[in-house]
């Protein structure tokens, strides 16, 4: 039986592409009722086996085992998460970029953060552009990787495409930054419609209706994803939060007491840390903003 990848799902349908097939082809298959009786729901982004029926559709048979499986975007075997933050219009957001990385860490992908419309900065002083260059800094001394964009000048963009290279990714990250924008110069092909940004609300309107695999042509696919302006913890334990700050591990080891929330407690080597200016302000004070959401949606729910 042939095999192939899930690109799109659509009202019921899994669009897969046969492993054998030239990079456009794709068969509209049905899921096996015995995937519905075994709780299995077919995600883009899974390997499956499929049939084909006699009028020219499909029927898929298997999934094969995921290594990841994301509930918000819903996609099966992504490696990488791109987040894509601008520099300007709207202006960048730590917190926001900060409230992300934590469910990206949890959810265990790779990260590459992607600060775009590094034109837009050619208009603004020398002040901005130095803001730009110490986050981009600051996020890599933690261990992240960093590209600077622009879909104007093309700055970034091979860059880009050749770590997405013979992945599957997920774009995600706040409207309006320029996500089909930055795929438009990867794959101009594409033509895809872009958001325009409403300078009252800082924050653009969402271009994209549904996941979708979009090919590179380099053995990479994007997750194309709607952008989002806010996110919750609700699968993610208030235990859990410290383990998504990377810089915080290998101080919290050292800590005086076991499970130490690092607000408090006496004898806290992240507290410590940050006195001694070896964590970041903003993040820790990110960290406490998180903790203190997450223990108050724990008292709602």
């Amino acid at each position: 039986m042939p095999e192939g990848l899930i690109v799109k799902a659509l009202s019921g349908y899994y669009y897969v592409k046969p492993d054998a097939a030239a990079e456009d082809d794709t068969v509209q298959c049905r899921g096996r009722g015995i995937l519905k009786k075994q709780g299995v729901t077919p995600l883009v982004g899974d390997h499956v086996i499929f049939t084909h029926t006699e009028n020219g559709e499909g029927i898929l048979e298997q999934i094969q085992p995921r290594t990841t499986a994301l509930i918000r975007p819903p996609v099966a075997n992504a490696e990488l998460a791109v987040l894509l933050f601008s520099v300007k219009e709207p202006d960048l957001n730590l917190q926001l970029l900060d409230k992300f990385l934590v469910h990206i860490e949890h959810a265990g992908l790779k990260v590459l953060i992607c600060l775009t419309k590094e034109d837009l900065l050619q208009e603004e002083n020398d002040e901005k552009d130095a803001l730009t260059t110490q986050v981009e800094q600051m996020y890599k001394e933690i261990g992240y990787d960093v590209i600077v964009t622009s879909s104007v000048s093309g700055l970034g963009t091979e860059d880009i495409k050749s770590k997405l290279q013979n992945k599957i990714s997920v774009f995600s990250g706040q409207s309006g930054v320029g996500k089909s924008s930055l795929l438009n110069a990867m794959v101009p092909e594409l033509a895809l419609e872009t958001g325009i940004i409403s300078m009252k609300l800082g924050r653009g309107k969402h271009t994209t209706r549904h996941v979708e695999l979009i090919s590179l042509g380099n053995g990479g696919y994007v997750a194309d994803t709607p952008g989002f302006s806010q996110l919750d913890f609700l699968e993610l334990g208030v235990e859990e939060l410290s383990s998504c700050f990377p810089e915080f591990v290998a101080y919290e080891e050292q800590c005086k007491f076991r499970g130490c929330s690092h607000l408090h407690e006496p004898g806290c080597k992240v507290r410590q840390a940050l006195e001694e200016n070896k964590i970041m302000q903003s993040r820790y004070e990110h960290y406490v903003q998180f903790h203190e959401e997450m223990k108050e949606k724990k008292r709602r729910y």
